[in-house]
């Protein structure tokens, strides 16, 4: 017959302060890499600078215009009419709706205030412009 040990001291168990800081590693692991894709949506181009700025924490619409005159929605290049009824659809689901207008440094003035006369007859009354701080450059 077999006998078994009845008082082992054997303690067995999962060690948790290892588990615990790979949880830790994986978290902060997924707040940077998010935090490093929301801009990735936006067509790199040359911002103007401004002293007085604010940063937008919601997730509005964003429309590029590049120095040809091309006009970018997120990151594909699209018409105007089409950029100007995505923007109509989206005010319809949302009273708080926001546009960020990025144009580039060397876009014609006069580009830019088309474009955001074209909201305005769109209905679309929050507009910003995107632009570079002092500290960036």
């Amino acid at each position: 017959m077999i006998r078994f040990a009845k008082n082992r001291d054997e303690n067995i168990g999962i060690m948790l302060s290892p588990m615990i800081d790979m949880i830790f590693l994986l978290l902060v692991f997924f707040i940077l890499s998010t935090m490093y894709m929301s801009d990735l949506k936006a067509v790199p181009v040359q911002l103007p600078v401004a002293r007085q700025t604010q940063r937008v924490k919601s997730s509005p619409l964003v429309v590029t215009v590049k120095a040809g005159g091309a006009v970018w929605l997120g990151d594909r290049l699209s018409p105007v009419e089409a950029v100007i009824s995505e923007a109509k659809e989206k005010k319809k689901l949302d009273k708080d709706f926001a546009v960020i207008l990025r144009g580039d440094s060397s876009v014609d003035y006069g580009t830019v205030i088309a474009l955001l006369d074209k909201f305005k007859e769109a209905g679309i009354s929050r507009i910003g412009l995107a632009t570079d701080s002092e500290g960036t450059r």
